[in-house]
């Protein structure tokens, strides 16, 4: 059995297939859809190839472990393989996943977070339902909670299987923060006031990957889910909620005084990941907001900074509505399972490895999905890995959506380019309200059919 890895260019063909075969679908109305029932599929194994379309690092953790499950499997069942399709970028992935999914030509298992683009594969009988598997098989109670719930569609349904679990939080520097006199905030409007003594210190207040556009769009999240919880971005994104109500309101000006107030690098808007993380673990930037799959190097006891090092998770507002214990925690890219193509072997392997992975993903040092595994932890961290690892057991149930998960994807490209524009201050709340609101309300209602 050989295990392939094949990078974007070598699937030109395959999309080329599909492009070809919408044509052909588009005429005949496409295939019936299939049972998104996994009761339904029972009966012989026949071993044969099958793939998994990749939105991951083909080289990280989570791969590595399926490899080597899959690589077990194909022992017992000669014939298998499981072919791993990686895409260099997130856009021409999801260029590459439309294209597939227009043309009934999804792969067995395919990447995808809970988009809207998603919920209309979920709705055209193209997945499997994933809560009735994992029920079926007698799993579902080990997973965690906040890991399920963020891999779950506005109505609750779950569609999309979870490899990881980590929580964003905000880690910093205690010697900048003591040399300028600084406390850990306890409101978002805390973070402004930490900026002027940090930069009379020299300092770069927040270490922000711009060029990224994501982190950022973190931020415009977070004002809105203190005050308002996740029901807001859920009508936002179909303009049942405007920017202009108070919790986009506030969200708006707090964003605006953040970049008044000096709290990102200047140029913040062209820094890649790699960059920002730099920036703070050079002891430069006194705060970069990151999630625990940056603990690797956060415990690295040979880091310079290694001894100042420490987080904080998302501080709250007055009035808030969800817990201290409840903010962004991601359970990462979810996997979904093709209605179309599974069958006896699909369904087996899908069993074999999410009993397989848990053990095997922990040996990683790597936080997943379940409960009850001990992690490895890795030789010499620091004590923060421990703290980290205890603060994820203590998760809420109420779970912090990345907005760019939730808009449709004209409206989520507009917001995350006029909110750079907005930390600049290139422009002003009041237009960035007008503005957005102006783009959901052309593009929502034809995305999501309101």
């Amino acid at each position: 059995m050989s295990l392939r890895t094949r990078r974007g260019g070598s699937f030109r063909s395959a999309v080329a297939l599909a492009a070809a075969t919408l044509t052909l679908a588009a005429c005949t109305g496409g295939s019936t859809p299939a049972s998104t029932d996994p009761g339904d599929v029972e009966g012989d194994i026949v071993p044969r190839p099958i793939s998994w379309l990749l939105s991951r690092p083909a080289d990280g953790a989570v791969i590595t472990t399926i490899q080597e499950i899959a690589a077990d499997y194909a022992l017992t069942h000669p014939g298998f393989e499981l072919e791993l399709i990686t895409t260099p970028d997130r856009p021409s992935y999801l260029q590459k996943l439309e294209t597939l999914a227009a043309a009934n030509q999804l792969p067995e298992l395919f990447d995808t977070d809970a988009t809207p683009f998603a919920a209309k594969l979920r709705d055209q009988g193209k997945m499997v339902d994933v809560e009735a598997l994992l029920t079926e098989l007698d799993i579902y109670d080990d997973y965690r909670p906040a890991a399920l719930e963020y891999q779950r569609f506005d109505d609750g349904s779950l569609y999309l299987l979870p490899f990881e679990f980590g929580i964003e939080v905000f880690w910093y520097n205690t010697e900048l923060f003591a040399a300028a006199g600084l406390e850990v905030p306890s409101t978002l409007d805390d973070i402004v006031d930490l900026c002027g003594p940090l930069r009379e210190q020299g300092v770069i207040p927040i270490a922000m990957a711009g060029a990224d556009q994501w982190p950022l769009e973190r931020w415009i999240s977070y004002y809105p889910f203190r005050a308002a919880g996740p029901e807001y971005v859920s009508e936002l994104r179909t303009g049942e909620a405007s920017m202009a109500e108070e919790p986009g309101a506030a969200a708006a000006s707090w964003i605006y005084d953040l970049g008044q107030a000096g709290c990102f690098a200047d140029g913040f808007s062209s820094a890649s990941y790699t960059d920002a993380r730099d920036l703070f673990t050079s002891g430069q930037a006194a705060v970069y907001n990151m999630g625990t799959w940056e603990l690797p190097t956060m415990a690295d006891p040979d880091l310079p900074i290694a001894d100042s090092i420490d987080y904080f998770t998302l501080p709250t507002v007055d009035g808030a509505v969800t817990a201290e214990n409840e903010y962004v925690a991601p359970s990462g890219i979810g996997a979904a399972l093709s209605s179309a193509s599974f069958d006896p072997l699909v369904k087996d392997f899908v069993s074999y490895m999410l009993r397989e992975y848990p053990a095997r993903y922990a040996a990683l040092g790597a936080f997943g999905p379940t409960l009850g595994v001990e992690v490895t932890r890795p030789a010499g961290a620091t004590e923060i890995f421990d703290r980290a690892a205890a603060e994820m057991e203590n998760v809420g149930d109420v779970v912090a959506m990345p907005w760019d998960t939730q808009l449709d994807p004209t409206s989520n490209t507009r917001l995350q380019q006029e909110l750079t524009l907005l930390a600049q201050g290139d422009t002003t709340p009041e237009a960035f309200i007008a503005t957005m609101d102006a783009t959901i309300a052309d593009h929502a209602p034809g995305y999501f059919g309101n």
